[in-house]
């Protein structure tokens, strides 16, 4: 057996044994803030792996993602509150409609390169924001408010624990990472990387640059559709400001820039330590200093981006991150 089997094979039973160690944490941890923080960092940890697909393994940064974001949200809470269809299908119809426009955002973005596809992805995200700022049929600036009509897996809602919500979670970005451990031994993923090294070479080889640019877009904005739909159901109310800010954006690339971007446990490494940083300082001190907390996060996102500039990931691995100027 090769070396780089025998690598993939132990990735896998890493994560079979930490979701297992995740799956106990529950049974002695009862406090609902943590709990919170708990179901947040999953979240973050699957959203971060989703645009690392396309960010990280493709090597198009994205700062847009938190259109995708919003439109599961936006696209669950309609359906629900106006039609009454379940949860789940709104996270699907979500996800399906967010692949779609990306694969149509993408037509003319990925024509772009280097800081000018950034840019775009900006804009665009910006553009969604305020066409649903100003949508009424969505709840304008006043957003959706989801009504809670009793504890339900069916319906997705539970008032009395969150521990339903921390299990799907758990779920959810079980399943982000094991999508990109099975995409990056696939032919996918060794376009991606050829694509993020240097597309022309890629496409001299026979790599199809742009139809690999968009099979990735979609994959990722497909996963972050449904968390945005999780993130819904899990709080109840949306608008615009909870759910398609450029914060979000910036919360989901975070993760695996810091933890080791291309790489395939850099998110989940980055979503564990940024996360519970960013709600305890958020918490503790983000009310009587307002700022503070924002501070603290960026000071220590500089700190460890100049020790390590591969990500916190070569800490625990020789093996260097996938690197690549973006384009």
């Amino acid at each position: 057996m090769d070396s780089f089997t025998q690598r993939r094979r132990r990735d896998l039973i890493l994560a079979a044994a930490l979701a297992a160690i995740a799956a106990c944490v529950p049974l002695f941890v009862k406090d609902v803030y943590v709990q919170n923080i708990m179901v947040l960092t999953l979240m973050y940890a699957a959203l971060s792996q989703a645009w690392n697909i396309l960010g990280g393994y493709c090597g198009q940064i994205s700062l847009g993602h938190a259109l995708y974001f919003g439109l599961g949200a936006y696209t669950t809470a309609l359906l629900f509150t106006k039609f009454g269809v379940l949860p789940w299908f709104g996270m699907l119809g979500g996800g399906i409609i967010s692949a779609l426009i990306a694969l149509a955002l993408g037509y003319p973005t990925f024509r772009l390169r280097g800081h000018y596809f950034v840019i775009a992805t900006i804009v665009i995200a910006e553009i969604g924001f305020l066409l649903f700022h100003n949508w009424d049929y969505a709840g304008a600036a006043l957003g959706i408010d989801i009504p809670v009509r009793g504890d339900s897996w069916a319906k997705f809602q539970f008032t009395r624990s969150k521990l339903p919500f921390y299990y799907f979670a758990l779920v959810f970005c079980c399943v982000a990472w094991f999508i990109t451990w099975w995409l990056e031994d696939s032919k996918w993923g060794f376009w991606w990387r050829a694509v993020k090294d240097n597309p022309d070479a890629a496409e001299s080889l026979g790599v199809v640059v742009f139809n690999s640019k968009m099979g990735a877009a979609a994959v990722s904005a497909f996963l972050t559709a449904i968390g945005g739909a999780f993130y819904a159901q899990f709080v109840s109310y949306i608008d615009p400001e909870s759910v398609m800010t450029f914060q979000f954006s910036l919360l989901m690339a975070l993760p695996a820039v810091l933890g080791g971007i291309g790489t395939l446990w850099g998110p989940v490494l980055g979503a564990v330590i940024l996360i519970p940083m960013t709600e305890l300082t958020r918490s503790f001190i983000g009310g009587s200093g307002r700022g503070v907390d924002l501070i603290l996060y960026g000071a220590v996102i500089v700190v460890i981006s100049l020790a390590r500039p591969d990500g916190l990931i070569g800490l625990f691995s020789r093996r260097p991150a996938s690197k690549g100027v973006p384009q």
